[in-house]
């Protein structure tokens, strides 16, 4: 699979304009269309407490959301064309998790932003492991301060021999195969599942030796708390550019575990953060 199609969600978030620029990088590289989608969320309102608003208000505030929208259609399309990239511009009106969920559906990949708790206009929080979870379609979450360099040279992939970490590998095949460097990583949390101590990284080696892609393996060993700071550990040690990991969101006591991971790193990563479910 190549990578064709991508939709970065565009926001008045002060980390936007670093967003859309990385995305903007990523689709020039791959060749690929890129869309950036901004989503008006309207109040609403039960029918006894919109009576009592004056319609000038609400129009007003109407206004103000077009208004802040068509500024960051503006931003979005003076970056976008110093990339000479094909693109398109969309605005909708809807809830926000709903609307990146249904047109991610039409893209190879979803790119957003990290939760950023000291900018109130941020709306990301908790929305790239939403995302992963309900849109089907691979969530590429660009770290806050921006990236500075090439996303996926060299790639740090999180390994558990999981379904999600299967799909993971799976959705980041493209990036793998022209990466100049490759680390597995598998994370051997004491006390966690003991039917899975000791996971070999050789088979998934072998699994993506045989696709052309050379991959040197490591393996960590830590409580279960520390497995998200263990993966940032390993991607700092192997200078990554990119990490690919699972996300993680059922109910049972051991995903509700690896739903923390997940948490973690997208908390804390400062280097493009590839999730899939």
């Amino acid at each position: 699979m190549t990578i064709r199609d991508i939709l970065v969600h565009v926001d008045k978030s002060r980390a936007m304009p670093g967003r859309v620029r990385a995305a903007a990088e990523f689709a020039r590289r791959h060749d690929a269309h890129l869309t950036g989608l901004y989503v008006i969320e309207v109040p609403v309102l039960p029918s006894y407490a919109e009576a009592q608003i004056p319609v000038d208000i609400i129009e007003a505030q109407r206004a103000a959301l077009i208004s802040t929208a068509a500024a960051a259609e503006s931003e979005f399309g003076d970056i976008v064309e110093k990339s000479g990239i094909s693109s398109e511009w969309r605005c909708v009106e809807d809830r926000l998790i709903d609307a990146l969920s249904l047109n991610a559906r039409y893209a190879d990949l979803l790119m957003v932003g990290q939760a950023d708790p000291e900018d109130p206009e941020c709306v990301s929080r908790g929305l790239a492991d939403h995302l992963a979870l309900s849109s089907g379609r691979p969530v590429l979450v660009i770290p806050t301060g921006g990236v500075s360099g090439v996303i996926g040279e060299n790639v740090v992939v999180a390994w558990n021999a999981k379904r999600e970490a299967v799909r993971a590998i799976s959705d980041a095949m493209p990036l793998l195969e022209t990466a100049n460097q490759v680390s597995v990583v598998t994370i051997n949390a004491k006390d966690e599942d003991p039917e899975n101590a000791g996971i070999p990284a050789a088979d998934i080696g072998l699994h993506l030796a045989r696709h052309g892609i050379e991959t040197q393996t490591r393996s960590l060993y830590g409580a279960p708390a520390a497995i998200g700071e263990l993966l940032l550990y390993a991607a700092r040690d192997e200078s990554a550019d990119l990490l690919v990991m699972g996300a993680y969101g059922h109910a049972r006591f051991r995903e509700i575990l690896l739903g923390g991971v997940t948490a973690h790193v997208l908390a804390h990563t400062t280097i493009p953060t590839l999730l899939a479910h």
